[in-house]
């Protein structure tokens, strides 16, 4: 047993510094980054925020939406094989530039994403998803995946130290997925008592992976769009919402009705609710590290997306970074004990 005496940093803990700025108005911002990757030789240029692999927010509507704001999609791995069928053929290649392939790590898994492949050439994301990615299982599938697709970009995690990002590029992932227990409905922290606060993640992550050429994606966390600026002011290339996009059209989370209010069910991946829908229910051998919550139904996702995009602007105006890559060099953080004026929070609307 060991104790690291350095206090870890999540989003709350911090503020952004202003800074001088030459911008005039937002809409001098360009959010669009281009990127190069280190194994596919692949290029994608795209404003990178990621719509989570969760089956109610990774779906393949969200992914014709977000496609038009240049986002990307992670797909859930539960749709069937005819289901992708009748996606690929129904979708314009703009959109299937826009689609990550979720997969598990079984054989099962391999099979699958292989007969998908089959089906376009268009699609460039492979993303390798469990919620513990520190099993030698998991870097020997990796390993697997990279060797017989050479040229798709590889995104795998989750995880959330250097070593183990450095370990999963130099097997073979062009990107590394960070985060351990930070969604807003994971309970994992709780269950298990292990994690990582999420801003000390991405910092001391994304620092290993730029060593080595490669990327990460901040996973979780995120729930307000200063969060996401705080995330790329951390080094993160990518930012994956889930919460942030719940409750939409777009979403395939249950609609309740209650007192002539809409609500859509949104539930973690390792609930009671997602295992009951997908596995038949929790097995014996583990407990649910998930929860489901009820979320005010909101229509259409396009007016969420263009007010996070909107938040993320003014975050660059603030420190005066004309491009969200330059977002990195241009932010400094400082360590907070409060981050809003809340004397309003509960007055009815």
């Amino acid at each position: 047993m060991r104790i690291e005496e350095d206090i870890k940093l999540g989003f709350k803990d911090v503020l952004i510094r202003p800074k001088r700025s030459t911008l005039k108005s937002r809409s001098l911002v360009n959010l669009t980054r281009n990127f190069y990757f280190k194994y596919s030789n692949q290029k994608w240029s795209g404003i990178p925020i990621i719509a989570s692999n969760m089956d109610t927010i990774g779906t393949f509507n969200m992914a014709k939406s977000l496609s038009e704001f240049n986002i990307l999609t992670a797909v859930h791995k539960y749709y069937s094989i005819n289901d992708w069928n009748h996606f690929i053929k129904s979708s314009s290649k703009d959109i299937l530039n826009h689609v990550i392939v979720s997969i598990g790590t079984s054989n099962l898994d391999f099979i699958k994403i292989k007969q998908i492949f089959l089906l376009t050439s268009e699609i460039k994301y492979i993303c390798i998803d469990v919620a513990n990615g520190y099993s030698e299982h998991f870097v020997s599938f990796l390993k697997k995946i990279r060797n017989f697709f050479k040229d798709k970009i590889i995104c795998a995690g989750n995880v959330a130290t250097g070593e183990m990002v450095e370990e999963l590029i130099l097997s073979g992932a062009d990107i590394v997925k960070v985060g351990i227990g930070p969604g807003s409905v994971c309970t994992t922290r709780i269950k298990t008592g292990v994690g990582y606060p999420q801003l000390s993640a991405i910092i001391e992550c994304s620092d290993a992976a730029h060593g080595l050429g490669g990327q990460i994606i901040s996973d979780g966390g995120c729930s307000v769009s200063g969060d996401i600026a705080k995330a790329f002011g951390g080094g993160a290339d990518f930012v994956m919402l889930g919460g942030m996009l719940s409750g939409h059209n777009e979403c395939s989370g249950e609609i309740i009705e209650e007192k002539s209010k809409k609500f859509m069910l949104f539930y973690g991946m390792s609930s009671k609710s997602a295992m009951n829908l997908h596995t038949g229910g929790i097995a014996e051998y583990r407990a649910s590290e998930g929860k489901t919550v009820k979320v005010p139904f909101r229509g259409s996702v396009y007016a969420t997306v263009s007010d996070i995009l909107g938040g993320l602007r003014s975050s660059c105006t603030y420190v005066g970074a004309s491009k969200l890559k330059e977002l990195t060099k241009r932010t400094t953080f400082i360590k907070v004990t409060e981050q809003e004026n809340c004397v309003f929070n509960n007055v009815k609307k």
